[in-house]
């Protein structure tokens, strides 16, 4: 049996109302099933989820399942999953979300053909019935660039705004060389650190058009939608990014990018903890004001300046504490 062309790490929890979707169009990429090797994680499942996933396994040419008896999340899920790759490509799947056909064919055959070191797609969320294509935000299509030339300007979005782990396809050297791994223990936003590494430390990318992969919005256990602690991990996660700018030789052209994100997320996770509990919007404003003090000192006064009007408002009180604690 040949080498599989691509490896697709799938975690999932919890996801047996969605997954029999996702499987089904992995079966549907190549005509030749030993094209693909599956990496399924059940990350401590409740419900049929992981049964899914080894029936399934049986379909493909090479295939594991691992088995989390307690969840470790999303982030350290991939991880597992990263120790199994073979062949020269990966790339990531979620449990709700699905490919349409012959997708991956596609982009193994563009990566070769362009010898980047990854590739980055649009893709199409999916509401109920309504379905809307989401762009890459970045203006060149099918040009092998430096991803660094696609982090700038600070105030638009760029491709260090679009974490998707799953739009796109990688080479198996931004493995070899240290840049795909998540960092473990993060349950939100672990996708953050990890895009901005990426472009800071891989040496080519491009934005190519191929079958889409589809975005399941409004899945009520989807983490974009739950409430709780884990919601918390985006202020760790923007500190991350923080600290791998200020390390890069180009720290001072980027830190105002990474500062600005960091102060929009923060203004849009200060306006869904209104509807937290009273205890929990108190550690989440607790999380944001140590974010916000780690900020780097001379990036923060020009971007307060650019940040529009709704933002500086909702972070006005913690702006002024971190100018009255400098």
């Amino acid at each position: 049996m040949r080498a599989p062309l691509v490896t697709v790490i799938l975690p999932a929890k919890d996801a047996g109302a969605y997954i029999g979707t996702t499987l089904e169009t992995l079966t549907r990429q190549f005509a030749d099933p030993s094209a693909v090797k599956l990496v399924a994680i059940d990350d401590g499942s409740g419900d049929g989820t992981g049964e899914l996933m080894r029936r399934y396994a049986e379909r493909f040419g090479a295939a594991e399942v691992i088995r989390n008896p307690r969840p470790a999340g999303l982030a350290s899920a991939r991880n597992q999953g990263l120790a199994h790759v073979e062949g020269d490509a990966f790339c990531f799947v979620d449990g709700d979300d699905w490919m349409q056909p012959r997708r991956l064919e596609v982009l193994t055959a563009r990566l070769a053909e362009l010898g980047c070191d990854f590739l980055r797609t649009d893709h199409v969320t999916v509401n109920a019935s309504r379905r809307t294509l989401v762009r890459a935000p970045h203006p060149w299509r099918e040009r092998v660039v430096s991803p660094r030339e696609a982090i700038l300007p600070e105030d638009e979005p760029t491709m260090v705004d679009y974490p998707f782990a799953w739009a796109g396809l990688f080479h198996r050297r931004v493995l070899d060389e240290g840049l795909a791994e998540f960092p473990p223990g993060l349950f939100t936003a672990e996708d953050r650190p990890w895009i901005w590494r990426l472009h800071l430390k891989a040496r080519s990318f491009a934005v190519v058009d191929a079958p889409a992969l589809l975005y399941r919005r409004g899945v009520a256990s989807s983490l974009t939608q739950v409430r709780d602690r884990r919601q918390l991990d985006f202020a760790r996660a923007m500190t991350a990014v923080i600290e791998i700018v200020e390390q890069d030789a180009e720290a001072e052209r980027f830190l105002p990018k990474a500062t600005w994100t960091a102060l929009a997320l923060s203004s849009r996770h200060l306006v869904r903890a209104r509807r937290m509990t009273p205890a929990l919007r108190a550690e989440m404003r607790g999380s944001i004001r140590a974010l916000i003090r780690r900020l780097p000192a001379d990036a923060v006064p020009g971007v307060v300046r650019r940040l529009d009007g709704p933002r500086r408002r909702v972070l006005a009180s913690l702006l002024r504490e971190r100018g009255s604690a400098a």
